[in-house]
């Protein structure tokens, strides 16, 4: 990158708006088993190995935001969130354990990997992948 002062080699947090924050951040401790690190009555914040997730209540997001606009969930999809698994099939089989229904999948991809899409409550795609060699 030229002449920039700061590097933006990596992303460190992504931000996620919820409609049903409790919920969603319910989902996100007790589904996907992510450790809180943070949390106040707008903000989680959870820590994976790389980055972190913030999720936001979306009652806050417009101060955070301005002057764009928050888009509702129905405005469809933009993004989708992903991470790899060993074993797809057992992923699949603890989500469903959970209660969370597949979107699609698992199903192999010319490009070989083994897929499956699954939501969160805030309507955030999530795909988890496992490679086939």
């Amino acid at each position: 990158m030229a002449d920039m002062n700061f590097s933006l080699e990596r992303i460190d947090v992504i931000n996620l708006f919820a409609e049903d924050f409790a919920g969603t951040k319910s989902f996100y401790q007790e589904v996907l088993g992510l450790p809180l690190t943070f949390d106040d009555e707008n903000t989680a914040v959870f820590k994976l190995d790389n980055m972190m997730v913030c999720l936001t209540d979306v009652s806050a997001v417009p101060e955070l935001i301005a002057p764009a606009l928050v888009a509702s969930p129905e405005a469809g999809s933009r993004f989708m969130l992903a991470m790899f698994v060993d074993d797809l099939d057992a992923a699949c089989s603890e989500l469903a354990r959970h209660g969370v229904a597949l979107l699609n999948g698992p199903v192999d991809r010319p490009w070989g990997m083994r897929t499956a899409n699954f939501t969160d409550p805030a309507g955030h795609i999530w795909q988890i992948s496992q490679d086939l060699e």
